[in-house]
């Protein structure tokens, strides 16, 4: 079995220890209950945007979680000395993490296709899911590199959230209306992120979904590299060696 096989079963233990797959579930059925109680029957419209906020505020905070509680057990100190390479490290934690957003993104769905109506390519949805979910799991990396305990975690999502994702929400339901702000946007990585779940349902420009796509994927390249430079700091850090 491969190592990245082995740090990815051994993640999806910590994560149920932590209870983190109870409260991921606890959130899908606040998502469940949003659609249930909504007045609308046809929820593609807004079932992107709950993706939308779900990948991006959960997959931070749940890198963030497991590295910290990973911390209190002296997990780094281990990590120094195991013959396990940082790059295994990341992808294996990285990838557990993804399939935690798969599995809301997959209950949100079929309870959508039971109960309401739903109309989205859910193929490509769930390849655009992978891609955001990857970028956000870097931006939890970098998060909780520079985040003294869990409180300053979430300071730092929560600046993440006012500067990046609250404004993109603000366009989406019409409150911001200037083109030239709208524009600028495109250089937000979560106005892509939406822009790319939106276009699973339809009424988003071929260019903007080229555009998004090649956007992600090159800062998430350019991330994970800084993530990747960052361990060995962060692990020697956290240490205390």
């Amino acid at each position: 079995m491969s190592s990245i096989m082995v740090l990815f079963i051994g993640e999806l233990q910590r994560m149920k220890k932590y209870n983190i797959f109870a409260a991921s579930f606890v959130l899908s059925l606040i998502w469940i209950g949003i659609l249930q109680f909504t007045e609308i029957k046809d929820v593609s419209g807004i079932f992107p945007l709950l993706i939308f906020i779900d990948i991006t505020s959960m997959a931070m905070l749940m890198i963030g979680v497991t590295m910290f509680f990973e911390k209190q057990e002296g997990v780094m100190k281990t990590l120094l000395v195991s013959p396990i390479s940082k790059g295994e490290y990341i992808i294996g934690k990285t990838v557990a993490n993804i399939l935690s957003n798969i599995i809301t993104l997959m209950i949100l769905y079929f309870y959508a296709k039971l109960f309401k109506e739903i109309h989205v390519n859910i193929i490509l949805l769930l390849g655009f899911v992978i891609l955001i979910a990857f970028f956000h799991s870097m931006i939890g990396f970098i998060l909780t590199y520079y985040s003294k305990d869990f409180t300053e975690l979430l300071i730092g999502m929560s600046k993440y959230s006012f500067i990046l994702m609250i404004p993109v929400l603000l366009e989406q339901v019409g409150l911001i209306k200037n083109e030239l702000i709208k524009k600028l946007f495109y250089m937000l990585p979560t106005k892509a992120s939406l822009l790319l779940l939106q276009s699973c349902v339809g009424g988003i420009k071929n260019w903007e979904i080229v555009f998004s796509t090649l956007y992600l994927i090159i800062i998430s390249i350019l991330l994970y590299f800084f993530v990747h430079k960052k361990f060995d700091e962060f692990a020697i850090k956290e240490s205390g060696v």
